[in-house]
């Protein structure tokens, strides 16, 4: 049996040279959202493919209607029947760099640099999203495979290449793969620690609906001087949809839409308190003071376990320079829902649609926009045995119990994992809340990198006992 300590050592021992194999990932401009892209999105998932096979792994990158999946599958050398076959899911597409004149380094030229506060990050895009964070389950294969010549579980790897452009090819492949990549469990490395020293381990998320609103009045735009009065507003009319849809409590009055919501825990509730986290200094940071979601419930509350009702863009009439005296024929709102528990997104979606119909008078018609979708909330049970073990792990690593959280945020993969292949998601990050992922300046804590790496390593070694 290989030593624990020794496979450590090799993944420590070699962190120059995964260092340098980030980087030469990152310099690939690989940004699935714009077609002049492509060819790097392609040699992106080449140079991934190359990598695991240099492994051991069968690797291949899969054609799909967009770019290609990244697919490798590693079967231990004298596996015995019991020993897991798990999933490890990641994407090495990236965020378009714009505003390229707001980062203080090339995008695509990644760069190690110690900051005022004494800490080192690598900064580039793509350093924390994704490819930083799945390169640890790399660096640590390659660890084992150097110090023991196998590794201790069965693995198939699944990187995508256009998550961050709405996976569209993904459940199409899940669908028609289904024995290929079925597994006992999936393993997500795209999500967060608690903090600097305090690993998690995220086992809720939002689901997420949306939809577009548009209002419309007269045929045309209108003198507001010859016709204000008589004629109706549909701004006015906009306006009333959505100051109507919470009340004085800051909850969501859409009829039915808490149907499937349940009531946290007291045990959830009480190791969230036990996190002591500053509500004041959470919105200090964005130049706020007071937390305006539904009342009594806490912060941390708010976003992990309770659903949202948000306007994201509102537009009508004139919006150049100066004055225009219009009644303006059409008004339009963007709406996105955060679904927790048991929400189902398409009643949700109808009870929407139902609301604003109700509130729009007869002189005016509404139009949505007939790309209202969404997915459901993923709750993953905590007393699962992968989550148990990812835990101890984390714990041996960073001397410290991994926080099992809530993200106010989506990743419908793991519902598609659940849904189509049958598994849960466990959801181990290393990124940071101040990593800037989607943003300018982009980075990746280079202890998050190092102690990634080792993490997995011990995950593997719980996994494979």
């Amino acid at each position: 049996m290989t030593d624990l300590n020794a496979v450590l050592a090799a993944a420590d021992s070699d962190f120059d040279n995964s260092l340098e194999r980030l980087f030469t990932l990152v310099r690939i401009p690989s940004i699935s959202t714009d077609p002049a892209y492509n060819d790097d999105c392609d040699k992106a998932a080449r140079a991934v493919v190359d990598d695991l096979n240099a492994l051991g792994f069968k690797a291949q990158a899969r054609k799909t209607p967009g770019r290609p999946m990244v697919v490798a599958h590693y079967t231990p050398k004298d596996a015995a029947d019991d020993v897991p076959h798990l999933l490890f899911y990641g994407h090495y597409d990236v965020q378009p760099a714009d505003p390229l004149e707001l980062w203080k380094t090339p995008p695509f030229e990644p760069t190690l640099k110690k900051d005022a506060d004494g800490v080192e990050r690598i900064y580039g895009r793509g350093t924390g999203d994704d490819k930083g964070q799945f390169m640890t389950f790399v660096e640590a294969a390659r660890a084992w495979i150097k110090t023991s010549g196998s590794l201790p579980i069965k693995a198939t790897f699944l990187i995508e290449g256009e998550e961050e452009s709405g996976s569209p090819s993904l459940v199409p492949f899940l669908k028609a793969h289904v024995d290929e990549l079925s597994c006992d469990a999936a393993f997500v490395c795209d999500t967060s620690m608690w903090d600097a020293k305090t690993p998690a381990i995220t086992t809720r998320l939002r689901g997420l609906v949306h939809e577009e609103v548009t209002i419309t009045g007269p045929r045309i735009d209108l003198h507001s001087g010859m016709y204000g009065g008589p004629a109706m507003n549909p701004i006015r009319v906009l306006s009333k949809v959505i100051a109507a849809l919470h009340d004085k409590t800051g909850k969501v009055t859409i009829p039915g839409f808490y149907d499937g919501v349940a009531d946290l825990p007291k045990s959830t509730k009480k190791q969230w308190q036990s996190l002591k986290f500053s509500e004041a200094k959470f919105l200090k940071e964005v130049g706020l003071k007071e937390p305006a979601g539904e009342r009594g419930k806490s912060v941390l509350e708010q976003i992990w376990a309770r659903p949202t009702a948000e306007v994201n863009g509102i537009w009508g009439g004139y919006q150049g320079v100066g004055t225009k005296t219009v009644i303006p024929s059409k008004a339009h709102a963007k709406f996105t829902f955060r679904l927790v528990g048991k929400q189902n997104p398409q009643k949700v979606l109808k009870a929407f649609q139902k609301f604003v119909k109700g509130l729009v008078p007869k002189d005016c018609k509404v139009e949505f926009s007939g790309r209202g979708g969404g997915s459901p909330a993923t709750e993953i049970p905590e007393d699962n045995p992968f989550i148990a073990k990812s835990a101890k792990a984390l714990k041996d690593e960073f001397r410290r119990d991994a926080v099992l959280m809530g993200s106010g945020g989506s990743i419908p993969i793991c519902r598609s994992f659940k849904d189509i292949l049958g598994m849960d998601s466990v959801l181990v990050g290393f990124g940071l809340n101040d990593d800037a992922i989607h943003s300018p300046n982009e980075k990746y804590n280079l202890s998050s990198f190092q102690r990634g790496i080792r993490s997995w390593v011990r995950i593997m070694d719980e996994l494979g006992k």
